[in-house]
């Protein structure tokens, strides 16, 4: 563990004192604090650090939720598939059951007797051909209807075995989640603590916080979707972020964007990762509203273009729906639906 700056408090500044001590304790858990920083830049630098851990755990979350959902729907499909193949199976035995019993009622005389005794022979062998087409017909389908319910049934084991994984994937990341809501308000107490001056400085120009329309020029979106799309957005404006929530009373980043293309009649995928890829790429200087605008080079968060450089997005718990510039973050792509 790094050692890290303290400063002397006075004894007028009790408040001060407090709020550098929260510091120590905030960085001797988080990593050490680097000499001549000031506090409210390593508390920026934290909770920086940790919103941008809880959007890649709401992202993973979100994937994972949205695999096992469609597992859960393929589990459902073969035990349908499983059940109809069982009602033929169970059909096919009894009239193959039906069949044997005639037989054994004739005395199941061996056939070349039958023949001797038969009044009509050849009435006889006509019937026994048929017999015997039939009989190795039906069991021809029961043996192919048992290779197939075999198949099913690895299938199915398979698949829940897939869905056990996701589920324990789930709750992994859901703890993970829990973790970092933990440190993000950890770092809201911290920042709390600060003197107002140092507390407003946070509010840093990538991170702005309008809820309002500012002045987005006459750009106009490259398609009616996108113009929908754009219209769903705004009336999102100041709705909260929520965990994993696509609308309508809350949204995370990815689930704003599908949840306005929705309106739209667009089907987007659940996660900013698959979003990115949900159209064709357009170069960030060609952006028009209703592009999908990626950030991070694992493109763990996404905004919507409105034009003259402002995104609308949903950054992070405790901040509403808005808008903030499009350089707020690094780019890594802009998608155009």
């Amino acid at each position: 563990m790094g050692s890290h700056r303290r400063l002397a408090p006075s004894g007028s500044d009790r408040g001060a004192s407090a709020a550098v001590g929260l510091l120590s304790v905030a960085a001797a858990a988080l990593g050490a604090v680097p000499a001549g920083a000031a506090p409210y830049d390593d508390t920026r630098a934290t909770v920086d650090r940790l919103y941008e851990q809880a959007e890649k755990a709401t992202e993973a979350y979100n994937e994972a939720d949205e695999r096992a959902d469609a597992l859960r729907e393929e589990v459902g499909t073969a035990r349908d598939r499983i059940a109809r193949g069982q009602q033929r199976v169970n059909s096919m035995r009894e009239s193959l059951g039906s069949l044997a019993g005639a037989q054994y009622r004739s005395g199941g005389i061996d056939p070349s007797l039958a023949l001797l005794f038969s009044d009509d022979p050849e009435d006889y062998l006509d019937k026994a051909s048929r017999l015997d087409r039939l009989t190795a017909h039906q069991a021809g389908e029961l043996r192919e209807l048992r290779h197939a319910m075999r198949e099913l049934a690895q299938d199915r084991e398979e698949a829940a075995g897939k869905l056990r994984e996701l589920e324990k994937s789930r709750k992994a990341v859901a703890a993970h989640k829990k973790s970092v809501e933990r440190k993000l308000a950890a770092a809201q107490r911290l920042l709390n603590s600060l003197p107002d001056a140092e507390r407003d400085a946070y509010g840093r120009a990538s991170r702005s916080g309008r809820t309002g329309m500012p002045d987005l020029g006459g750009a106009t979106a490259a398609s009616g979707r996108g113009s929908a799309a754009v219209a769903a957005a705004r009336s999102a404006l100041g709705k909260p972020y929520v965990w994993g929530a696509n609308g309508p009373s809350g949204f995370d980043c990815s689930g704003l964007m599908q949840w306005s293309y929705a309106q739209a009649g667009v089907s987007l995928p659940r996660t900013s990762q698959a979003q990115r890829y949900a159209g064709r790429q357009v170069p960030l200087s060609e952006a028009r509203p209703g592009d999908l605008v990626v950030y991070r080079g694992d493109a763990s968060h996404v905004g919507m273009y409105m034009g003259n450089g402002q995104v609308i997005h949903a950054p992070y718990p405790g901040a509403p729906v808005r808008y903030d510039p499009v350089g707020m973050m690094p780019v890594s792509s802009v998608t155009r639906v």
